[in-house]
C-alpha cells in the first residue's frame, strides 16, 4: 500500500457511554469483532456518518483501549479459535506491562470495555496479567491483592 493510500484510511465514529466522540482510523480497530461486523455489514457511507455508541465504555476507557489498539495495529489478527492461543503468561512485552500498570478499578473497566469491544487481543493480555498478579500468591495474599473480603459462611 503506498503512503497517499494510507493516508485516505477510513475513519469511523465511536461515542463513549458518557457521550464523547472519537473519529478513529479503522485499521486501529481492526481487532475488535464489533467493528469489523459493523464495516463488513451493510452501507459502510451511512456507517460513518452515524457514531456507534459504545454504552459500556466511558471516554477515559475508550481513550486507553484506542492507545492499546493504535500500538497493536499492526499485530497479525488473533487465531479465531482460543485453544490457539499462547498459554504462557510470561510473554507480556514491556509496552504491554506498562500500559498495565493502572489502578485495579481501572484494569477490570479495561477488561470489560475489551470484552464489550470483542478485543480479543486486549482480553488475553489482561488474563495474562491478572494471571501473573496472583501467581505464587497464597489465598490470603490473592484476597489482599483484590480487595477480596472473607465471606461469612451462613450458618445452617
Amino acid at each position: 500500500m503506498s503512503n497517499n493510500e494510507a493516508t485516505k484510511m477510513p475513519t469511523i465514529k465511536l461515542q463513549s457511554s458518557n457521550g464523547e466522540d472519537f473519529d478513529v482510523d479503522v485499521r486501529f480497530l481492526k481487532c475488535s469483532g464489533i467493528i469489523k461486523g459493523l464495516l463488513e455489514d451493510g452501507d459502510k457511507e451511512d456507517k460513518k456518518k452515524e457514531p456507534l455508541v459504545l454504552l459500556n465504555v466511558n471516554s477515559d476507557i475508550l481513550r486507553l483501549v484506542l492507545i492499546w489498539a493504535e500500538y497493536h495495529k499492526d499485530d497479525p489478527e488473533p487465531p479465531e479459535d482460543e485453544a490457539a492461543f499462547e498459554r504462557s503468561t510470561d510473554d507480556i512485552i514491556p509496552w504491554d506491562n506498562e500500559f498495565l500498570k493502572v489502578e485495579q478499578s481501572t484494569l477490570f473497566e479495561l477488561a470489560l470495555a475489551a470484552n464489550y469491544m470483542d478485543i480479543n487481543g486486549l482480553v488475553h493480555l489482561i488474563a495474562k496479567h491478572l494471571a501473573n498478579m496472583i501467581k505464587g500468591k497464597t489465598l490470603e495474599q490473592i484476597r489482599q491483592t483484590f480487595h477480596i473480603p472473607h465471606s461469612q459462611a451462613p450458618m445452617n
